[in-house]
């Protein structure tokens, strides 16, 4: 017989015996079977595909492991008669087995879900409380944000761990017996869309532009997900002033009765805001003087020498000092953090310079908000671009970067197979702009053809960028891939070149 799930709100609950079927085995599915075996429920784990280190493990842990190919109901999960799923973030809500899920009446949670529920097996030996979550959610710059937050709050003398779609499971950061004061954890739409009990302590959306269209079905879908973070907040809901859509969202949560509304942008900060003054990062927000005073943070060239210089990283820092400072944390400690702090691989990352031309790695750049970012980073531009574009429409981006009046993009080289989109919606909008197609089917290594065009292309001052505007699955095994083979391109090209960046001319490049 089925029980409430309504009292299993503690790792001190009574979950023994409860019937789980978990979707997926990835490094999530695998954190929720190992979490919920340890707890003694009796779980199935469903999954297409598993690597050997996972699925060697599951019956290790206790549980059973069923493959089944996609759209495919189990007889054993039926046999199972599960109680609850939790599934992994990438099942689509339309998926065959959340549609099974739905029409018996299952409840759906994710990891996050059973993690915030479970956040008190270990606690503070004074205070008897679990870590404080800080979450951190946005189209862009999540990643950037929670590692700044984290080492903001380390430099203060915190216990931290950054977890959740950053790579660390959130229910893997909940059971370090060592504990944490508090967890600074990255959410996407996914996460977030099976969460319903979090209440954070702090949480910002960093900014919602299209993304995930074809998981979530609509963009008012992806952003009522990305809202739902500001659910519950404790103390401080985090906004970007120049993206309206995140201030309605924080008026229209329900939140913890005192919690603030506190603002980040790159212009004047008002009382309650973080923003730039004369190229000096202030914090208007948590002093007594607010209204008519600020404290400073760091300046846009101390950030410049550090690599983090970019307008959407220095975005990135307020949002991250807004979270810290609404923690306690002091502001030389955010400033300690930030002397030291250095940006994540292929997130617009130098890879050299060499006759007079820069090339930068921006694989992570996998959506058109991410792009447009990195586009308005430079004054001259020669744009790799392309890949799988998500069911994402790059027609605006081409739009604004490369419409009437805009300069900084000088050529582009298309790549990935959605390359038809790109370059008609090129065409459309800058049709004299010269534009280099790589045909993947005809060429073995996509990024040496895109790296010979480009170089061609490119005159001293110029960045070479790739920014792809799209996911890299469709010709690399991921954005990190992705950007690690330009690089090896562009060191392949620098040095066999000895200045000369004649074009060769393989049968792959084909000029339009």
């Amino acid at each position: 017989m089925s029980r409430s799930l309504d009292e299993l709100t503690s790792w001190h609950a009574d979950w023994a015996g409860l019937r789980v079927a978990v979707l997926g085995l990835g490094i999530t599915g695998f954190s929720v079977a190992d979490t919920l075996t340890e707890l003694g429920a009796s779980v199935l784990v469903v999954a297409e595909k598993a690597q050997p280190k996972y699925a060697d493990l599951v019956p290790v842990i206790g549980a059973r492991l069923v493959l089944a190919p996609a759209g495919e109901i189990p007889a054993e999960l039926a046999d199972l008669d599960p109680e609850l799923v939790v599934a992994s973030p990438g099942y689509h809500p339309d998926d065959a087995l959340l549609v099974w899920a739905g029409e018996q009446g299952i409840p759906v949670w994710g990891d996050v879900e059973l993690a915030w529920r479970l956040r008190d097996k270990v606690v503070d030996a004074t205070t008897g409380r679990p870590a404080d979550w800080i979450a951190v959610t946005g189209t862009n710059g999540k990643t950037t944000t929670v590692q700044l937050a984290a080492s903001m709050l380390l430099a203060a003398g915190h216990r931290v761990a950054p977890c959740g779609n950053i790579g660390i499971p959130v229910l893997d950061a909940i059971r370090d017996p060592q504990g944490f004061d508090v967890l600074v954890v990255e959410l996407s739409s996914y996460q977030l869309h099976s969460t319903s009990s979090m209440s954070p302590y702090a949480s910002v959306v960093l900014n919602v532009a299209d993304d995930h269209l074809d998981w979530h079905g609509s963009f008012e879908a992806y952003a009522a997900a990305k809202a739902r973070v500001y659910t519950n907040t404790q103390v401080a809901c985090v906004y970007n002033k120049t993206d309206e859509l995140t201030r309605r969202m924080v008026e229209d949560a329900e939140v913890v009765e005192g919690a603030r509304a506190v603002g980040f942008g790159l212009g004047v900060p008002g009382p309650s805001d973080f923003g730039v003054v004369d190229g000096i990062l202030c914090d208007r927000a948590f002093l007594e003087e607010r209204r008519d005073s600020a404290l400073e943070i760091a300046t846009v060239d101390e950030l410049r020498m550090r690599g983090l210089g970019a307008p959407h990283t220095v975005a990135d820092v307020l949002a991250a000092a807004a979270l810290a400072r609404s923690y306690g944390v002091s502001v030389e400690a955010v400033r300690a953090a930030l002397a030291v702090f250095t940006l994540d691989r292929h997130r617009i990352e130098h890879v050299v310079t060499a006759g007079g031309v820069t090339w930068v790695d921006d694989s992570k750049a996998t959506n058109p908000h991410a792009a447009a970012a990195s586009l308005r980073a430079y004054p001259s531009i020669v744009w790799v671009v392309g890949g799988l574009l998500k069911g994402v429409d790059i027609d605006p981006l081409v739009q604004a970067s490369l419409g009437p009046g805009q300069e900084r993009v000088r050529a582009v080289v298309v790549i990935g197979v959605d390359r038809d989109e790109v370059i008609s919606s090129i065409r459309r909008h800058a049709p004299e702009l010269p534009l280099f197609e790589v045909d993947h089917e005809e060429t073995g290594d996509v990024m040496s053809v895109a790296v010979a065009l480009a170089a061609a292309a490119a005159r001293p001052g110029d960045v070479v960028l790739l920014a792809p505007a799209a996911a890299s699955m469709d010709q690399f095994a991921d954005y990190a891939d992705r950007g690690t083979r330009f690089a090896e391109a562009v060191r392949r090209h620098v040095g066999g070149t000895d200045g000369d960046d004649s074009l060769p001319n393989p049968p792959a490049l084909r000029p339009e």
